[in-house]
């Protein structure tokens, strides 16, 4: 699962969004894989229910979220998308996020052996976060991408042919 082949591929990329809540945001932040179909509208109602049931799990840092939910529930292949918050959304643990990085998988293994390195070579460059939210095109995401290759932890892993 390569995370800049599944954006461009998936066309999922969405910047300078406006939601009113969380769940709007979780909902901006699928509709890119169901629009490709990488997963179907029961992915984001899993979503929505395992929030509910154990809290926003998914925020991995400070602004930053990585919804997802089992493979069984709607997912039909392995995908990413990224969307970015002109306005952060509270949470219920009042957790502030301006930045989703939704993650489709078909295994738990891709999960943590493959996309998991991946988002967090991303996320370790130098102000992300403030990156992404401040880009205006999608291009600027890819370039911030490109960047991230040269993570030590992605190199260490040999995960370029999945790059």
């Amino acid at each position: 699962m390569n995370l800049v082949q599944s954006l461009r591929e998936n066309d999922s990329i969405r910047l300078g969004l406006r939601a009113q809540n969380w769940a709007e945001a979780i909902k901006l932040s699928v509709k890119p894989l169901i629009d490709s179909g990488a997963v179907n509208e029961v992915y984001y109602h899993a979503i929505l229910e395992l929030t509910e049931k154990y809290g926003p799990y998914y925020i991995l840092m400070p602004g930053m979220a990585m919804p997802h939910a089992r493979p069984e529930a709607g997912v039909n292949r392995n995908a990413f998308s990224l969307i970015s918050l002109t306005e952060p959304v509270t949470f219920s643990d009042g957790k502030e996020v301006s930045v989703l990085l939704t993650l489709a998988a078909i295994n738990a293994e891709i999960h943590t052996t493959v996309a998991i390195p991946q988002i967090v070579a991303l996320f370790e460059l130098e102000n992300s976060i403030e990156r992404i939210v401040a880009a205006k095109s999608k291009e600027e995401i890819f370039q911030m991408l490109e960047e991230s290759k040269n993570n030590s932890f992605l190199q260490e892993l040999n995960l370029d042919s999945e790059m």
